[in-house]
């Protein structure tokens, strides 16, 4: 099963300072076919004014894993984290038994950020955050993981930032006419691709950036580039 979900058929809110476009129903926005895919919860697509951003609020009970697409996010939490994160990388936070946190963009210029949160597989725990470096170029061809489950006992996700779910959040590059194949664990894995850049091919299904790709009972899944394009692919139970 491939479904494609068109960037303009997203949930949307624009409050000035941000503009947030939801894959899945958030806030104001419910669609009871789009509540969740699989452990899948939330893809956010969120642009940031500069000098504005998202103040102190508490989370619980969530993973949630930001992609910087374009600019920089600052964090700052009640565990007393501080990190500043720029496009291309990658920040995690296990909310666990109860976090407080807050995140600006204090660049000059809007800052861009796939906002992905992942249901834990336990309730409770203490709360962690963390931030890496991806460059892109270690990604062309190949899909790189970004962030994996900390039960994952292999070396396939050597280099990822840990989460508590059964799940896997990947990146990779592609050249115009090239393609990369990804191969789940599990037929009934729910896999859930994003193009950050570019437009891909997924059998005979097109996707341009910002579009979303939901996919499911697939043995293999092989994603060719119409043009150069950075795709996030989240495998999820």
């Amino acid at each position: 099963m491939i479904e494609l979900r068109p960037f303009n058929s997203l949930g949307s809110a624009n409050h000035g300072w941000l503009d947030a476009h939801h894959h899945f129903s958030f806030a104001g926005y419910h669609d009871p076919a789009r509540v969740n895919w699989g452990s899948l919860r939330v893809w956010n697509d969120d642009t940031i004014a500069p000098g504005t951003g998202f103040p102190t609020h508490p989370h619980s009970d969530m993973e949630i894993i930001t992609y910087v697409r374009k600019g920089a996010i600052t964090h700052r939490d009640s565990m007393g984290n501080e990190g500043r994160t720029e496009a291309g990388d990658v920040q995690v936070m296990s909310a666990g038994d109860g976090v407080q946190h807050s995140e600006y963009n204090l660049e000059d210029g809007e800052t861009q950020i796939f906002q992905i949160w992942i249901i834990p597989d336990e309730r409770g725990g203490k709360p962690t955050w963390g931030a890496k470096e991806f460059p892109k170029g270690e990604r062309a061809g190949q899909f790189v993981p970004l962030a994996a489950s900390t039960a994952n006992d292999n070396d396939r996700d050597e280099g990822a930032l840990p989460i508590r779910t059964d799940a896997r959040v990947l990146g990779a590059t592609i050249k115009a006419g090239e393609s990369v194949t990804y191969t789940p664990s599990a037929a009934d894995r729910h896999l859930y691709l994003v193009p950050a850049t570019g437009a891909v091919k997924i059998d005979d299904v097109e996707a341009k950036a910002r579009d979303g790709v939901a996919m499911t009972q697939l043995d293999e899944v092989t994603i060719t580039a119409i043009e150069d394009s950075e795709v996030i692919l989240v495998d999820a139970a």
